[in-house]
């Protein structure tokens, strides 16, 4: 009696976080399943975009169009209050992409040996951007990074309850898939099998992008192992904050002399001068795609803040270097891609599956309700 009041009692608790929260994590699910292809078919539809024009002097290094004219250009068009951050060609023929956050949020595709513009687009312009922004924040930004958080999270939940009504009472379990006994068995079939063999698999994906969408929560890690949180350097008081800035080309050069003949990820410039200039490098042992390597710079006089390896960071930040590229299914390459679209879809599948298994029941339980009824009619 006690074992089947608690198998009723996890039940419920599998059935109304499914049924609140599974549409949310299905539809998460198969936009990630989405992004996985759409990134290469983004690229091939729109050439103008992502190929420069002119491929002279365009490599994996800094661009070759002087950065500093680059940026007045930019901060006259854009305004003195909109930062910018410039990631330089990663293969030869790229163009050179400019993220603008200000007035306008989009991004600007340059061509990295003249500078001319070929294209723009913003935030929430353009399918994949769309996309983009529907699986990573429900186009509600933060609020929305919070919420999905939150569902990541509450799957665990759902991982466990599914796991106690899949557990048999005997070993080894039984994988079988009953397809030619209806649909609703089908379907129950795999939504219980599936759910206990991918379950694992699946929550290093969920987990992961909770971990990307929540920042807090690697600052949690790293105070639960009792490490004090790596904060970005600040322009120090006192120091000048006032006054003409160094050319960027002379502070990319100079972070450049920390790691030389090393590739940039990305170079940060903020809107006001009292916040320092972030060079990223892509490390050769860095397992993050951007790299997260990084110099900080005074804007005004060029003077080094800071130097981090991605291995100085504490254990919260520093995971990122190895979730994000498990998450986006770049670690491993093709075969991970695959991995991650296949997950993606399983997911989806599970909380549509969910949802359809539970109507259905329901569906079929009023019908036999009202039989017994009309019985009960007849034979009185």
């Amino acid at each position: 009696m006690l074992r089947a009041s608690l198998r009723r009692l996890w039940l419920k608790i599998h059935r109304w976080i499914g049924l609140s929260l599974g549409p949310v994590l299905a539809l998460t699910a198969l936009l990630g399943a989405v992004l996985v292809v759409a990134l290469p078919i983004d690229r091939e539809a729109h050439p103008a975009l992502f190929v420069a024009r002119s491929a002279a002097d365009a490599g994996t290094g800094t661009p070759a169009l002087p950065l500093e004219p680059l940026r007045q250009r930019l901060a006259a068009e854009f305004g003195p209050d909109t930062t910018f951050t410039l990631r330089p060609p990663r293969s030869p023929g790229e163009t050179l992409w400019v993220y603008v956050r200000g007035p306008w949020d989009g991004t600007l595709y340059l061509d990295p040996a003249t500078g001319a513009e070929q294209g723009r687009r913003g935030s929430h312009e353009g399918a994949y951007n769309l996309l983009f922004e529907l699986h990573s924040s429900l186009l509600l930004e933060d609020t929305g990074k919070g919420i999905l958080a939150f569902v990541a999270l509450a799957y665990l939940f759902l991982l466990v309850t599914g796991l106690v009504l899949w557990w048999p009472a005997r070993w080894p379990p039984s994988l079988r898939i009953s397809l030619n006994r209806g649909l609703l068995r089908g379907l129950f079939d795999l939504h219980r099998t599936g759910g206990a063999v991918l379950g694992l698999l699946i929550a290093v994906s969920v987990f992961t992008g909770a971990y990307m969408a929540w920042r807090p929560l690697g600052g949690f890690i790293s105070a639960a192992m009792g490490q004090e949180v790596v904060k970005p350097p600040a322009v120090p008081k006192g120091a000048a904050t006032t006054g003409p800035r160094l050319p960027l080309d002379k502070l990319v050069a100079r972070a450049q002399n920390v790691f030389p003949g090393q590739p940039i990820g990305y170079v940060q410039v903020p809107a006001r001068p009292n916040r320092p200039v972030r060079v990223r490098f892509r490390l050769a042992d860095d397992p993050h795609p951007n790299g997260i390597s990084s110099v900080w710079l005074h804007p005004l006089t060029g003077e080094v803040l800071a130097v981090r390896r991605w291995q100085d960071l504490d254990a919260g930040n520093g995971a990122v270097v190895v979730i994000y590229p498990l998450h986006t299914g770049v670690l491993g390459g093709p075969v991970h891609q695959a991995v991650t679209l296949l997950l993606g879809l399983a997911l989806g599948g599970l909380g549509l599956s969910g949802l359809w298994l539970w109507w259905r029941r329901r569906a079929v339980a009023a019908a036999a309700r009202d039989i017994a009824l009309a019985n009960n009619r007849t034979t009185s």
